[in-house]
């Protein structure tokens, strides 16, 4: 029969079971106490508009931190500075109304767009059309009426200039048949419309109810005059070639706000009445903290334009506001639309020409 031995462990051996309890608390602690891995720094310009909602949702809800990203919001007063900071390096990305100054700038290879933002979209109102007090009490109850008079524009090749020169041509009159004034700023601009130093101008719809109230009249809606791409999410392009990754799931949490802000803001019923509810409510304190004026509940209804659920831009529209403006001359003839788009953040763009 064989014999087995038993060994008795030796010293050294016995020493080291003593102390692994002790090893192991020490490893638990050190893995507890690792630092979580460190975000990646955005920072993003912007105006404090509600078409800039889903930025102001992403941040508060955790969505860029889920992301990996921290992100820093910079604001301006116009849609011109918000370019020049993506095209200067003072911000990765923008979102704001694509200007002739944007347009410029990206065609000379500074940042691209990446993303749609804010559109007008018939039974959503955005942009209205506004008379003065006393144009109103003249008579300046129609677009067609505007023909002869002055219109208050934030600059030359903003978003309000081309909106001024697609409505003269739609109903009949040209631009150099009414006074352009530019005037910075969009407070300066509703206050010289309040005051009648100006025949007309256009403003978001958060502003319309506090400029009804002052007198202002509202003659139309340009939702219900033109489809077009109004408000872009655009990166520089330094950024999307170094920092891909981060610009990528930047765009994933802003598509994930922008569903927060359909389901709250944006859905009917069957009969096509918008229908507001609980997710509405919950997301007005949210967007107290970044629109300016701040929305009421009321506010927040009338205003809230349309913005694609995912993203996606109507691409046609991007080139024909580079064909009118380079038509105007404010934009460059060389500016290619295609150069200035990059079109795989977002599946499923529309009317991207062939």
């Amino acid at each position: 029969m064989t014999r087995v031995e038993r060994r008795t462990p030796s010293l050294r051996w016995r020493r080291t079971l003593a102390i692994a309890p002790a090893i192991a608390a020490v490893a638990a602690l050190t893995i507890a106490a690792a630092p979580a891995a460190a975000k990646e720094k955005l920072t993003i310009s912007s105006l404090n508009f509600l078409s800039s909602a889903p930025i102001f949702i992403a941040k508060e809800r955790g969505y860029f931190d889920a992301a990996g990203l921290d992100v820093e919001i910079k604001f301006f007063q116009a849609a011109g500075p918000v370019a020049i900071a993506v095209a200067s390096g003072d911000t990765d990305l923008g979102v704001t109304g694509l200007t002739a100054a944007f347009y410029n700038l990206a065609g000379k290879g500074a940042m691209r767009i990446v993303a749609a933002q804010s559109r007008e979209e018939r039974g959503y109102p955005f942009n209205a059309v506004l008379v003065s007090p006393q144009a109103s009490a003249a008579g300046v109850a129609a677009i067609k009426d505007l023909k002869g008079k002055s219109i208050g524009i934030t600059t030359v090749g903003s978003t309000f200039h081309y909106i001024a020169g697609y409505l003269g041509q739609k109903h009949g009159f040209k631009l150099a048949d009414v006074q352009l004034k530019p005037l910075q700023t969009i407070p300066n601009m509703l206050a010289a419309l309040k005051t009648g130093q100006v025949d007309a101008a256009f403003a978001p719809a958060q502003f319309v109810p506090g400029l009804e109230a002052a007198g202002v009249k509202r003659i139309a809606w340009c939702s219900e005059e033109m489809l077009w791409q109004v408000t872009a999410l655009f990166a520089s392009t330094k950024s999307i070639e170094t920092r891909r990754p981060a610009i990528a799931g930047f765009v994933k949490a802003v598509q994930r706000a922008l569903g927060d802000y359909h389901a709250a803001l944006l859905r009917r019923a069957p009969d096509g009445t918008r229908q507001f509810g609980a997710e509405t409510e919950a997301l007005l304190p949210l967007l107290q903290k970044y629109v300016l004026p701040a929305p009421t509940l009321d506010s927040l209804k009338i205003g809230a334009n349309y913005m694609d659920p995912m993203g996606r831009l109507i691409v046609k529209d991007i080139h024909d506001q580079v064909a009118w403006y380079k038509a105007e001359g404010l934009v460059d003839a060389t500016v290619d639309p295609r150069a200035i788009m990059d079109l795989s953040f977002v599946d499923g763009h529309f009317d991207v020409p062939k």
